[in-house]
Protein backbone atom coordinates (compact mmCIF):
# COMPACT_ATOMS: atom_id res chain seq x y z
CA UNK A 1 0.00 0.00 0.00
CA UNK A 2 1.14 3.83 -0.65
CA UNK A 3 -0.61 6.18 1.27
CA UNK A 4 0.11 9.76 1.47
CA UNK A 5 -0.81 11.38 5.29
CA UNK A 6 -0.82 15.48 5.97
CA UNK A 7 -1.78 16.91 8.85
CA UNK A 8 -2.27 21.09 9.22
CA UNK A 9 -4.26 21.33 12.39
CA UNK A 10 -1.68 20.98 14.78
CA UNK A 11 1.22 23.97 15.67
CA UNK A 12 3.49 22.38 12.29
CA UNK A 13 2.33 20.94 8.98
CA UNK A 14 3.24 17.01 8.61
CA UNK A 15 3.40 15.21 5.44
CA UNK A 16 4.54 11.52 5.36
CA UNK A 17 4.60 9.27 2.99
CA UNK A 18 4.50 5.86 3.02
CA UNK A 19 5.27 2.71 1.15
CA UNK A 20 3.72 -1.04 2.72
CA UNK A 21 5.92 -0.33 6.02
CA UNK A 22 8.78 1.71 5.09
CA UNK A 23 8.79 5.44 5.50
CA UNK A 24 9.64 7.09 2.35
CA UNK A 25 9.75 10.63 3.53
CA UNK A 26 8.42 12.80 6.34
CA UNK A 27 8.73 16.38 6.41
CA UNK A 28 7.58 19.17 9.05
CA UNK A 29 6.58 22.61 8.05
CA UNK A 30 6.37 25.38 10.47
CA UNK A 31 4.56 28.41 10.48
CA UNK A 32 6.49 32.09 8.61
CA UNK A 33 6.39 35.00 9.76
CA UNK A 34 3.42 36.11 7.19
CA UNK A 35 1.82 32.74 6.24
CA UNK A 36 0.20 29.85 8.02
CA UNK A 37 1.98 26.78 7.23
CA UNK A 38 -1.72 25.42 6.09
CA UNK A 39 -0.46 27.83 2.68
CA UNK A 40 2.18 25.63 1.92
CA UNK A 41 0.33 22.26 1.99
CA UNK A 42 0.11 21.65 -1.87
CA UNK A 43 3.78 22.44 -2.76
CA UNK A 44 4.68 20.30 0.48
CA UNK A 45 2.65 17.16 -1.21
CA UNK A 46 4.22 18.39 -4.66
CA UNK A 47 7.50 18.10 -3.79
CA UNK A 48 7.64 15.35 -1.49
CA UNK A 49 6.16 12.95 -4.22
CA UNK A 50 8.40 14.45 -6.93
CA UNK A 51 11.16 13.57 -4.30
CA UNK A 52 10.30 9.76 -4.27
CA UNK A 53 9.16 9.59 -8.29
CA UNK A 54 5.46 9.17 -6.87
CA UNK A 55 2.54 10.25 -9.32
CA UNK A 56 -0.75 11.12 -7.51
CA UNK A 57 -2.04 7.97 -9.53
CA UNK A 58 0.28 5.69 -8.09
CA UNK A 59 -1.88 6.02 -4.24
CA UNK A 60 -3.57 3.97 -2.54
CA UNK A 61 -4.61 6.04 0.56
CA UNK A 62 -4.90 9.75 1.66
CA UNK A 63 -4.58 10.23 5.57
CA UNK A 64 -5.28 13.12 7.37
CA UNK A 65 -5.63 15.01 10.99
CA UNK A 66 -9.60 15.89 11.40
CA UNK A 67 -8.72 17.91 14.37
CA UNK A 68 -9.63 19.32 17.07
CA UNK A 69 -7.19 21.81 16.10
CA UNK A 70 -6.49 25.25 14.05
CA UNK A 71 -9.68 25.59 12.49
CA UNK A 72 -8.50 27.21 9.01
CA UNK A 73 -6.02 23.95 9.56
CA UNK A 74 -8.98 21.65 9.38
CA UNK A 75 -10.86 22.79 6.62
CA UNK A 76 -7.59 22.66 4.83
CA UNK A 77 -6.42 18.98 5.55
CA UNK A 78 -10.26 17.70 5.13
CA UNK A 79 -10.69 19.60 1.79
CA UNK A 80 -7.74 18.57 0.26
CA UNK A 81 -7.70 14.90 0.79
CA UNK A 82 -11.38 14.96 -0.46
CA UNK A 83 -10.70 16.60 -3.50
CA UNK A 84 -7.48 14.35 -4.06
CA UNK A 85 -9.53 11.06 -3.37
CA UNK A 86 -12.35 12.09 -5.08
CA UNK A 87 -10.10 12.79 -8.51
CA UNK A 88 -7.98 9.94 -8.43
CA UNK A 89 -11.19 7.40 -7.03
CA UNK A 90 -8.80 5.99 -4.29
CA UNK A 91 -9.60 5.64 -0.73
CA UNK A 92 -9.14 8.61 2.31
CA UNK A 93 -9.08 8.49 5.92
CA UNK A 94 -9.63 10.65 9.04
CA UNK A 95 -8.21 10.34 12.04
CA UNK A 96 -8.23 12.79 15.18
CA UNK A 97 -5.20 14.61 16.59
CA UNK A 98 -6.18 13.18 19.48
CA UNK A 99 -5.80 9.91 19.04
CA UNK A 100 -2.67 10.82 17.00
CA UNK A 101 -1.56 12.48 20.15
CA UNK A 102 -2.42 9.14 22.25
CA UNK A 103 0.38 7.39 20.71
CA UNK A 104 3.17 9.38 22.22
CA UNK A 105 2.69 7.49 25.47
CA UNK A 106 4.92 4.49 25.39
CA UNK A 107 4.63 3.91 29.16
CA UNK A 108 2.69 1.21 30.51
CA UNK A 109 -0.56 4.09 32.07
CA UNK A 110 -3.27 4.89 30.88
CA UNK A 111 -3.60 7.54 28.26
CA UNK A 112 -5.44 11.10 28.38
CA UNK A 113 -5.08 13.54 25.73
CA UNK A 114 -6.56 17.04 26.90
CA UNK A 115 -5.91 20.20 24.56
CA UNK A 116 -6.86 23.83 24.96
CA UNK A 117 -10.33 24.26 24.01
CA UNK A 118 -9.92 27.94 25.48
CA UNK A 119 -13.37 29.05 27.90
CA UNK A 120 -10.99 27.00 30.78
CA UNK A 121 -11.71 23.70 28.74
CA UNK A 122 -9.76 21.14 26.84
CA UNK A 123 -10.81 18.91 24.60
CA UNK A 124 -10.28 15.40 26.27
CA UNK A 125 -9.48 11.83 25.23
CA UNK A 126 -9.47 9.29 27.26
CA UNK A 127 -10.04 5.29 27.63
CA UNK A 128 -10.01 5.51 23.88
CA UNK A 129 -12.51 7.60 22.92
CA UNK A 130 -13.10 11.33 22.47
CA UNK A 131 -15.21 12.65 25.14
CA UNK A 132 -15.96 16.47 23.97
CA UNK A 133 -14.82 20.23 25.18
CA UNK A 134 -14.75 19.35 29.12
CA UNK A 135 -14.28 21.85 31.89
CA UNK A 136 -10.64 21.91 33.35
CA UNK A 137 -11.69 21.43 36.85
CA UNK A 138 -13.15 17.93 35.59
CA UNK A 139 -9.92 16.98 33.99
CA UNK A 140 -7.91 17.62 36.68
CA UNK A 141 -10.35 15.62 38.81
CA UNK A 142 -9.61 12.83 36.72
CA UNK A 143 -5.58 13.06 36.69
CA UNK A 144 -5.32 13.69 40.30
CA UNK A 145 -4.64 10.12 41.55
CA UNK A 146 -1.90 10.36 38.91
CA UNK A 147 -3.42 6.86 36.98
CA UNK A 148 -2.79 8.38 33.65
CA UNK A 149 -0.24 9.93 31.63
CA UNK A 150 -0.98 13.18 30.50
CA UNK A 151 -0.90 14.83 27.03
CA UNK A 152 -1.30 18.29 26.72
CA UNK A 153 -0.01 21.20 24.78
CA UNK A 154 2.08 24.48 25.85
CA UNK A 155 -0.97 26.44 27.00
CA UNK A 156 -1.91 23.62 29.43
CA UNK A 157 0.73 21.82 30.97
CA UNK A 158 1.53 24.47 33.42
CA UNK A 159 -2.17 23.86 34.82
CA UNK A 160 -2.14 19.90 34.16
CA UNK A 161 0.84 18.48 34.18
CA UNK A 162 2.39 15.72 32.11
CA UNK A 163 3.98 15.93 29.29
CA UNK A 164 3.13 18.88 26.12
CA UNK A 165 3.32 17.48 22.52
CA UNK A 166 4.97 20.63 21.54
CA UNK A 167 8.22 20.38 23.66
CA UNK A 168 9.73 17.61 21.36
CA UNK A 169 9.78 16.40 17.44
CA UNK A 170 7.58 13.60 18.07
CA UNK A 171 7.18 11.67 14.57
CA UNK A 172 3.23 13.16 14.20
CA UNK A 173 3.12 12.79 10.40
CA UNK A 174 4.71 8.93 10.49
CA UNK A 175 1.70 7.96 13.84
CA UNK A 176 -0.88 9.49 11.20
CA UNK A 177 0.37 7.10 8.32
CA UNK A 178 0.63 4.22 11.07
CA UNK A 179 -2.54 4.47 12.59
CA UNK A 180 -4.16 4.77 9.03
CA UNK A 181 -2.15 1.81 7.19
CA UNK A 182 -3.91 -0.10 10.36
CA UNK A 183 -7.50 1.26 9.99
CA UNK A 184 -8.06 1.17 6.73
CA UNK A 185 -7.60 -2.86 7.15
CA UNK A 186 -11.30 -2.61 8.86
CA UNK A 187 -12.45 0.61 7.23
CA UNK A 188 -13.82 1.02 3.55
CA UNK A 189 -12.16 4.41 3.29
CA UNK A 190 -14.99 6.25 1.73
CA UNK A 191 -13.98 10.36 0.88
CA UNK A 192 -17.50 10.93 1.11
CA UNK A 193 -17.38 10.16 5.00
CA UNK A 194 -14.63 12.27 5.11
CA UNK A 195 -15.30 15.33 7.55
CA UNK A 196 -13.99 17.83 9.87
CA UNK A 197 -14.07 17.10 13.34
CA UNK A 198 -15.81 20.07 15.13
CA UNK A 199 -16.01 19.45 18.81
CA UNK A 200 -16.95 23.34 18.74
CA UNK A 201 -18.32 25.15 16.43
CA UNK A 202 -15.86 27.26 14.05
CA UNK A 203 -15.62 30.57 15.69
CA UNK A 204 -18.06 33.94 13.73
CA UNK A 205 -16.44 35.52 11.26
Amino acid sequence: MLLIAFDTCLDKMYVTLKKDEKILSSKVVENSDTKYHSAFLISTLQRVMNENNVKPENLDLIAVNIGPGSFTGIRACTTVARVMAQQLNIKAIGISSLEILSQINNTDKKTLVALDARKNSAYLFVDGEIKGAIQLEEVKELIKNGDYFVITDDKLKPILGGISYQEKAYPLGEILADLAEQKSQNDECNWRKLKPLYIQPPPMG
